[in-house]
This record gives structure tokens, C-alpha cells and sequence, in this order.
């Protein structure tokens, strides 16, 4: 992501309504029996930390990365023991068989997925979900580029074992209708 992506989400970070503290993503809450009780958890594009409280209450150390600052800084507020980086996920190095756990909601990144595969340790879980094509009816002014075409997200993690996978539309944890594509995938590379 450029600076100037840093700049815009570090000023929609210091807005009002982000300044209360969000809860934990619904799909990951719901999907708890799948997680690890334990190991590194890495929360991609974490923004304010909202599902580090349940990731480090389930006994996961957690890093999060996020471009913006002011998200960091506040997240690492919240939760001291949240390892923190701010960086730029378009030049982030993972490294190979970490992570126990990787959560990405809400973030499109598409070279990132086989990455996520490399990182993710021999039985580790993906927990991902982002929004679909059919988010154009609502706000036909969103880059396509960002929005996941139907079955694409199933389909790019098919070497893994899909545990869950929906795709349709919801209620947000806010109460907005979005267009989403949702999975929890185990590693067996192994």
C-alpha cells in the first residue's frame, strides 16, 4: 500500500466512532472450536486490535500488523501483550511454518494467499472473510479489484481443508447488509 493509504486509514482511525472499542468479528467468535487454544496467532490488516482480546483470552499470543499508526498504537494500548508492527502487507516477509492461526477479515490482498499457506505451521487454522462482487448492488462506487468474485475464495484455498465456508449475504456485527465470502481452512501441508 502506498503512504497515502497509511495517511487515509490513520485519519479514519482517529474518527469518533472508531475511538470505542469494537468487539471480536461474529465468523471468528462462531468458529472458536476450530481455533488453537494456544501457538502464535498473526491478525492481518488488524486495524484497533478488535479480535486480539479473544485471540489472547483463548491463551494465543497474537501479532498484528496493520499500515496504520494510529490503529497500532491504540491496539498495543488495549493489549500490552500484543506484539505489534506497523507495516506496509504489500512488502511484509512471513516466514515459513509460524503460525498456529491467521486471521484476515476485511483485507484483499490476493499474492498474500499461497503466502498464508507457507506460513501457516502443519494443522494451523485460516480464518478469513472479505466482501464479494455482489457488494456492487449496495455501493456500486467499490474497485471491483477489492471485492472476491463468487466461489473465488473457496477455490484459492482448495489445497487446504475447508472446515467452514459461506458466501451470501449478512448482517454485519453493525448491523449493515454486506455481500461476503467467509472460510476456515486447516493447513495439511505438512
Amino acid at each position: 500500500m502506498p503512504i497515502s493509504d497509511a495517511h487515509r486509514w490513520n485519519k479514519r482511525y482517529q474518527q469518533d466512532v472508531f475511538k470505542t472499542p469494537g468487539s471480536p468479528r461474529s465468523f471468528l467468535v462462531q468458529n472458536a472450536a476450530h481455533l488453537p487454544e494456544q501457538g502464535l496467532a498473526l491478525d492481518v490488516a488488524m486495524g484497533r486490535g478488535n479480535n486480539t482480546s479473544f485471540l489472547l483470552e483463548r491463551g494465543l499470543k497474537v501479532v498484528g500488523v496493520d499500515i496504520s499508526e494510529v490503529a497500532v498504537s491504540c491496539a498495543k494500548g488495549r493489549f500490552p501483550a500484543l506484539m505489534a508492527l506497523v507495516a506496509d502487507l504489500t512488502h511484509f516477509h512471513f516466514p515459513q511454518r509460524y503460525f498456529d492461526l491467521i486471521v484476515n477479515f476485511y483485507y484483499l490482498q490476493r499474492d498474500l494467499w499461497p503466502v498464508y499457506q507457507r506460513a501457516l505451521r502443519p494443522g494451523g487454522i485460516l480464518v478469513f472473510e472479505s466482501l464479494t462482487l455482489d457488494m456492487l448492488e449496495q455501493s456500486p462506487d467499490i474497485d471491483p479489484k477489492y471485492l472476491l468474485a463468487p466461489g473465488e475464495l473457496r477455490c484459492a484455498f482448495q489445497s487446504m481443508q475447508i472446515l467452514v465456508y459461506r458466501e451470501g449475504w449478512i448482517l454485519d456485527d453493525r448491523g449493515h447488509s454486506r455481500a461476503v465470502a467467509s472460510l476456515v481452512a486447516r493447513n495439511t501441508d505438512g
